[in-house]
């Protein structure tokens, strides 16, 4: 699992007291179920399509979250969730257009052994510990 503490936050510079959260990852990786539930908890969380572009950092360029999650799933497991009329070649493909956002996530998680309350338990947990670092910086620069 990939953890780093992220080097700067978009929403200190406008004032905006909400972290964005970027959603990626392949189809059927979880995307939807874990921003219903992060905006059910009170996060601001938003799906950034990077797996249908070609452009690499789109997801930079889309919605300049402060935070990117990782949500990855095996081609075995993500044709058990949701049957694709589609082939290895086109995950492969899909895996390639994430390869950016995968380096620049700050949280990655394998999603195949997991059910969608783990998922949200361990996004928790790490935003959670990001949004006091956030709060206590809000204050040092308010």
């Amino acid at each position: 699992m990939g953890e780093h503490q992220p080097e700067s936050f978009r929403s200190q510079e406008s004032g905006d007291d909400d972290l964005l959260i970027g959603i990626v990852g392949p189809c059927s990786a979880g995307k939807t179920t874990l921003i219903q539930g992060l905006n059910a908890h009170g996060f601001k969380a938003r799906h950034i399509a990077q797996e249908h572009s070609f452009v690499a950092e789109m997801w930079q360029l889309a919605s300049h979250p402060d935070i990117l999650i990782f949500l990855d799933v095996s081609f075995k497991v993500s044709q058990q969730r949701r049957p694709l009329d589609w082939q290895m070649s086109d995950f492969e493909e899909e895996q390639r257009r994430l390869t950016h956002a995968r380096q620049h996530a700050d949280l990655i998680i394998d999603t195949d052994h997991l059910s969608t309350g783990e998922v949200l338990e361990r996004s928790l947990a790490f935003l959670i510990k990001i949004d006091q670092v956030f709060k206590k910086n809000r204050k040092e620069i308010g």
